[in-house]
């Protein structure tokens, strides 16, 4: 056995150990990395140093800034004219109000950035419509968990800047206009799946189409959707960084929350503010732990090691980008989101780019097997979300979402063989 071998084993045994046992995942990557340290001799100040450095950077200045601005988004009185737009785009067809659904989740996930806070927020109104206008429960819950992935891809997405800071030297800008068309890509296969199962079980239509209420709903929302517009815009044309841009979508999401909707009075502003702090305060645990994790990773070589052992396989490059895959829906069923990006991508990046992803294109992988992850059990967030929301139990809304389960795959292939769907905006725009 090698000097590198049992401290290898001690990290990644007691890692999966824990998280077998239902561990909290911070307590278990740190306690972890501090096994495998202590296993390597070396000083416990190590510790201490790189989870400073984990969370020292000027990108992740962004991540809070993104949340707060979701989170006044999302409690401002945003939700019902967002869904308002979408009926009035779609609503018209058969299934309109699951269209609705998916479509509604597209416009929230660029505000809320959070497949959680997307199917609480949304969940909560449109489930029960849906149950009233005669949709079954558990597909109305199956559609609106799926449909929140949305908004993983949509930016601006706080997981896609914890990428790009993992990634090291990757544009948040071009992270974010390349998650447009695979999120749109993503809507579409989902109501592709909603209009046959909504045509068998001859669910119903909704009001018919007019320009006139599409533009007047236009007319309510456009505030909302303009913060959007002023992150995405704000930081592709060099006007301000990432984190400026969230600053700045911040204090206008306080200006359309309190002011323009008046969904919001101050007292709810500060009750918001102490959301946040709970949600970022489990985003930079898991940041700065992580680094201590990505720490003994890199010192012990696990990411050659784990390079050749997978190339070792095949060297099908086709196969491998199906072995990627694989690898992180298997970890998506067993970790959260955030601890997936901060320590598998450093590890099946170089492995990605060997045969032919662009990092860009792998960021858009990683998020939507993540989000395929969300919905899986043991660990999936949003399935125990959606079922705590519709009141059913877990095992029905699983069932009820393998047909979009199916739907969310082939988005996923398609990404991954097709790199145009991502690459193709950011390209254009240079």
């Amino acid at each position: 056995m090698s000097a590198e071998t049992y401290p290898i084993i001690v990290l990644l045994a007691s890692f999966f150990i824990m998280i077998m046992i239902r561990f909290p995942i911070a307590y278990a990557v740190a306690l972890s990395s501090v096994l495998c340290l202590l296993s390597q001799g070396l000083p416990l100040t190590t510790i201490c140093q790189q989870m400073v450095k984990g969370i020292s950077s000027f990108s992740l200045m962004a991540v809070p800034f993104f949340i707060v601005m979701g989170c006044l988004m999302g409690t401002g009185g945003i939700s019902e004219k967002l869904i308002a737009l979408a009926n009035a785009c779609v609503g018209w067809m058969r299934g309109g109000m699951a269209m609705v659904n998916i479509v509604a989740s597209y416009f929230f996930g660029g505000i809320s950035g959070s497949a959680s806070a997307d199917t609480a927020s949304l969940g909560s109104l449109l489930i029960p419509m849906m149950v009233d206008q005669g949709y079954d429960a558990d597909f109305s819950t199956a559609v609106t968990i799926t449909s929140s992935c949305e908004g993983l891809l949509v930016p601006p997405s706080h997981n896609m800047v914890i990428y790009a800071t993992t990634a090291g030297g990757i544009s948040v800008g071009s992270l974010f206009l390349a998650g447009y068309i695979p999120g749109a890509l993503l809507a579409g296969s989902l109501m592709v799946g909603s209009y046959i199962i909504a045509v068998k079980r001859n669910y119903p239509k909704g009001d018919k189409f007019s320009v006139k209420n599409l533009v007047r709903q236009l007319s309510v929302s456009f505030w909302a959707l303009a913060a959007v517009l002023i992150v995405v815009f704000g930081v592709v044309g060099g006007w301000f960084t990432a984190t400026e841009s969230a600053a700045i979508a911040v204090i206008y999401s306080l200006i359309v929350s309190v002011y323009i909707y008046k969904g919001l009075d101050w007292k709810g502003v500060w009750r918001v503010l102490g959301d946040c702090i709970d949600t970022l305060s489990i985003v930079l645990i898991l940041i700065a732990t992580s680094s201590i994790f990505g720490y003994c990773l890199t010192r012990l070589h696990v990411p050659d090691l784990a390079a050749n052992a997978i190339t070792g396989v095949t060297r099908n490059p086709i196969l491998l980008a199906l072995l990627l895959n694989l690898i992180l829906l298997v970890l998506g069923c067993i970790m959260d989101m955030a601890p997936i990006i901060l320590i598998a991508t450093p590890i099946l990046l170089p492995i990605a780019t060997s045969i032919g992803i662009d990092p860009i294109q792998f960021g858009i992988i990683v998020v939507l097997n993540c989000g395929i992850g969300l919905l899986t059990p043991p660990v999936g967030a949003v399935l125990f979300i959606g079922s705590a929301v519709a009141k059913l139990p877990m095992e029905k809304v699983v069932k009820a979402t393998l047909p979009f389960y199916l739907c969310m795959i082939v988005t996923l292939l398609l990404i991954t063989f097709f790199p145009a769907i991502s690459l193709w905006l950011p390209n254009l725009l240079g």
